[in-house]
């Protein structure tokens, strides 16, 4: 796997060798997404299930000011930590937290923290999408144009929710959302 864009373009990163748990975002959808992303200069960025932090990490390559990595499982996040470390990544410009979802949401409503992007991209069986685009909303976690990006295998309903659909993205089995306010 690699970087597709920006200031670590072409360099490799690893991903998390624990298929039940963790499934890497393949490269031509990281490039799709950030190309319909557009300009995220100055971004904070969310990387919810991070896994192998590439969403986060890409986001950071293309000049997002700061990026929380969030995963339950340690060898997620070793793997985002290692490859934090091979790229030289600034310790100012990005925060790891092995925590569960909800958990994470709560503690960032506590901190008072917004994110421009947030980027959600659960294991498809356990995804909560519709529940925690709900709290980041109701938790005031979103600044005004924040961006949510959402990889998942089923269809999606954010109709309760001050959030709507703009683009939809197929690959295979494979939609990608991205919602703007």
């Amino acid at each position: 796997m690699r970087i597709i864009g920006g200031k670590y373009r072409h360099r490799l990163i690893s991903f998390p060798d624990d298929m039940a748990h963790t499934r890497p975002t393949k490269d031509r959808i990281r490039e799709a997404v950030f190309s319909a992303l557009g300009d995220i200069n100055g971004f904070q960025v969310l990387d919810l299930y991070a896994g192998s932090g590439s969403m986060g990490i890409e986001a950071i390559s293309r000049g997002a000011k700061h990026a929380i990595f969030v995963d339950i499982s340690s060898l997620a996040i070793k793997t985002i930590k290692d490859n934090i470390s091979n790229l030289n990544i600034d310790s100012s410009d990005y925060e790891i937290i092995k925590n569960n979802d909800l958990a994470a949401i709560e503690s960032f409503k506590q901190r008072n923290l917004k994110f421009d992007l947030v980027v959600l991209d659960p294991p498809y069986e356990q995804g909560q999408y519709e529940k925690i685009v709900e709290l980041l909303v109701d938790y005031n976690l979103l600044n005004e144009n924040a961006i949510i990006v959402m990889e998942t295998n089923r269809a999606i309903t954010l109709e309760n929710i001050d959030y709507q659909k703009n683009k939809e993205y197929h690959y295979g089995e494979i939609t990608i959302y991205i919602c703007w306010r």
